[in-house]
């Protein structure tokens, strides 16, 4: 296995390069698709890490797609908190 196979695309669900570019291959998916598929971009950061790194590969591997044609969606982590904690004073 090479660096490059084994470079973690994906920190947070521990996706490697090679298993973003085997699935995309094998079903040329969409982001979305490859996301269910391989969890790359579904882990604590929302794919806020990932995101740009699999949509390039799709670009790469599946015919005429374009540019964020179906983008992979992501947001930022979010923490239930109470309207006393955001309201305390920190001093």
């Amino acid at each position: 296995m090479t660096n490059k196979e084994a470079l973690v695309i994906c920190r947070c669900e521990e996706v490697t390069y090679d298993q973003v570019f085997a699935t995309a291959k094998e079903h040329q998916c969409t982001s979305r698709e490859l996301k269910l598929r391989t969890r790359a971009g579904m882990g604590f950061c929302g794919g806020r890490t990932c995101r740009v790194m699999v949509d390039r590969i799709i670009e790469s591997i599946v015919p005429n797609t374009e540019e964020g044609v179906i983008p992979l969606k992501y947001q930022p982590p979010i923490r239930p908190v109470t309207f006393g904690t955001v309201g305390e004073n920190h001093d």
